[in-house]
């Protein structure tokens, strides 16, 4: 059995810095395209909240170290995991924008509910559940992971931004943008992932080369996130720019 659920769900009616954290930087681009820059981050503002963003790869281990960098930077009231997710339901389809009510890690059994922002009634159940992995899920296994913890997407990021935020006392929000469906195959880009979570894009470019059943599905892919990423920037801006009263989730 695994650790007991985390059931606080607290309000961050008086959230006045953030940090955001992304595993890619297409999954910000359109979010931040705007802010100043430094080698580590990016700072600006959602409506009148102070924010920083950075990202520094895929998995666990980069994903920490982005945390690290955000903790860093300044008192932090928060922590917004930003970025792609793969849909468990034929209800949510790419590249539509959602947040996490709550996010799960499939290897630990942790829960990791999101906080309340202003307005947001404390029996919100329009946002979404999320399950996190370790690897690139397939159909079988998406509807597994779909009947098992009653979750809708699945990511690789958002369980570990979540414990990180914990660890911090730190509030969490989660928001993410589909860019594919339950069914679809996609490569296992793990083994093309290098030790600093980056995508080794010569190894996986020729590997796709000798692997043409994947070119339709990876087209839709790409198309999908930039898609995705632009609906996730007007989602997350939206959701953190409404004053209290108004709920923040659509």
């Amino acid at each position: 059995m695994g650790p007991a659920p985390f059931v606080r769900r607290r309000s961050l009616s008086l959230m006045k810095r953030i940090g955001i954290v992304a595993a890619l930087p297409s999954e910000l681009r359109p979010l931040i395209h705007h802010w100043p820059r430094t080698a580590h981050m990016a700072t600006g503002r959602i409506g009148s909240i102070e924010a920083v963003a950075t990202c520094a790869g895929m998995g666990a281990k980069a994903v920490t170290r982005a945390c690290e960098v955000l903790f860093a930077s300044g008192p932090l009231d928060a922590l917004v995991s930003v970025g792609y997710a793969g849909s468990l339901s034929c209800g949510l389809s790419a590249p539509e924008a959602v947040s996490a009510r709550e996010v799960i890690d499939a290897a630990t059994g942790e829960r990791f509910p999101t906080d309340q922002l202003p307005g947001q009634p404390p029996n919100q159940i329009k946002a979404q559940r999320l399950v996190t992995l370790d690897h690139v899920a397939g159909p079988e296994e998406k509807l597994s992971l779909a009947e098992s913890y009653q979750a809708v997407m699945v990511d690789m990021e958002a369980a570990t931004v979540a414990r990180f935020a914990r660890s911090k006392n730190l509030g969490f929000l989660c928001y993410k943008g589909i860019t594919d469906g339950p069914n679809d195959k996609l490569p296992d880009f793990n083994r093309f992932t290098g030790p600093n979570g980056q995508l080794r894009i010569p190894a996986f470019a020729l590997w796709t080369l000798w692997h043409p059943q994947y070119w339709r599905i990876l087209s839709e892919l790409e198309k999908n996130s930039r898609a995705a990423a632009a609906e996730l920037s007007s989602f997350v801006t939206r959701s953190l720019s409404e004053p209290p009263g108004q709920s923040a989730v659509k």
